[in-house]
């Protein structure tokens, strides 16, 4: 099994205690970029050797699973309801990249290993990132579970994730596909 958590505004001792809670050993970034302006703590060199005084093994993988990859063949182009051009991701174009699927080896060898991993991004609720919409969708995909920690610290999986995301639709539309791209536009 695979957890996911978010740090958002979380108050760092208390993140410590939830990965000690669901007795986390690796924390896999996948921030695209490890940053943080309004919560310093989490940004990759300070929060790295933190978790490391802390008990944990800290991994960057955002360059590989992050959500706003480089590549811009990634994104979609489109024109807003405002008239203006405006671009999304297309998570299932993300899926199909050697970058990406190097990513998710990794985790999936880390799951065959029963390694205790999250992958940790900055958004709080799950359903508004993608470590459900992409990383959570191809693990199950792959037959791997994943669990996310919510904003309450409590675990939801994959399918309850994907009711939140649709707002309680099917995430298949008529032509029996699910809906992969992100829902807010990106710069």
């Amino acid at each position: 099994m695979i957890y996911s958590i978010g740090h958002a505004n979380r108050e760092f001792d208390d993140f410590i205690s939830l990965l000690k809670t669901y007795e986390i050993e690796y924390l896999i970034d996948v921030r695209s970029s490890p940053y943080s302006k309004m919560f310093p703590v989490y940004n990759k060199e300070p929060f790295s050797n933190l978790l490391k005084q802390n008990g944990f093994t800290y991994v960057y993988l955002g360059d590989t699973l992050g959500g706003l990859p480089k590549d811009s063949s990634c994104y979609i182009e489109y024109t807003d309801k405002n008239n203006e051009d405006s671009r999304k991701i297309d998570y299932s174009k993300i899926e199909k990249k050697d970058f990406f699927k190097k990513g998710l080896e990794r985790l999936k060898i880390a799951n065959e290993k029963g390694l205790k991993v999250a992958v940790m991004c900055s958004e709080l609720n799950p359903e508004e990132c993608h470590r459900s919409k992409l990383i959570g969708l191809v693990l199950l995909k792959k037959g791997i579970i994943i669990q996310h920690i919510n904003k309450f610290g409590k675990l939801i999986d994959q399918n309850e994730v994907n009711v939140l995301i649709n707002k309680g639709k099917s995430p298949i539309n008529l032509w029996g596909e699910i809906d992969m791209t992100s829902k807010r536009k990106v710069k």
